[in-house]
């Protein structure tokens, strides 16, 4: 079993476990110890589900404008907060593999282990919402049948992107890839950085 598949399973678990209360003010349990790998892909995977509601509810066109400002000052810190975890992720993958001897044709990745992992965890709350959309009883055959022929297509990218990340960290730990750890350097949310903020000082 590859290291994905177990990562798919703390997303799915994730995923139903916040749908037990449907809410987005429920607090996280995290069973997993702190500082261990699980523990991040659960966080990780928890603040994706929530801001996945978050962003529906955003949109309801009869939103009260003063509650939309403040779901987007939260939207803002969720995203925030995700890279922190992406970023934590990252510098595992980092302290796990950094002393491995480097082939001397290796080569980087496009992307880091936990930015494709970030897309895994994603992946989990599109499936979980597209399987939902294929038993609704309140549409026609036709919808159910789109969503139908869309969750193969989801179904089968959360499979290949399984294996990518699956190799790509197998080539990391055989020296075959390399990575580093470059920090997103949001400025939107840096006083220091964004003109609009520190204008106003």
């Amino acid at each position: 079993m590859g290291n994905a598949e177990n990562y798919n399973k703390i997303f799915d678990n994730v995923v139903e476990v916040y749908h037990r209360t449907d809410n987005v003010d429920t607090p996280v349990n995290n069973p997993y110890e702190p500082g261990t790998l699980e523990f991040y892909l659960y966080l990780k995977c928890w603040i994706d589900v929530v801001q996945w509601h978050l962003e529906d509810i955003i949109r309801d066109p009869n939103i009260d404008p003063v509650d939309a400002l403040a779901l987007k000052r939260r939207i803002d810190k969720s995203n925030q907060d995700r890279t922190d975890v992406v970023e934590t992720l990252d510098s595992y993958f980092l302290g796990l593999y950094g002393d491995v001897a480097k082939s001397p044709d290796a080569t980087i990745n496009t992307e880091s282990p936990a930015w494709a992992i970030d897309r895994l965890s994603i992946l989990a709350s599109k499936i979980y919402h597209m399987r939902q959309e294929t038993a609704r009883t309140d549409v026609g055959e036709e919808h159910r049948r789109k969503c139908e022929d869309k969750l193969a297509v989801l179904l089968q990218q959360r499979e290949d992107l399984s294996q990518a990340i699956d190799a790509l960290i197998d080539d990391i730990a055989h020296g075959r890839k390399y990575m580093k750890v470059y920090k997103q350097m949001k400025m939107y949310n840096d006083p220091n950085l964004n003109p609009i903020l520190y204008g106003k000082k």
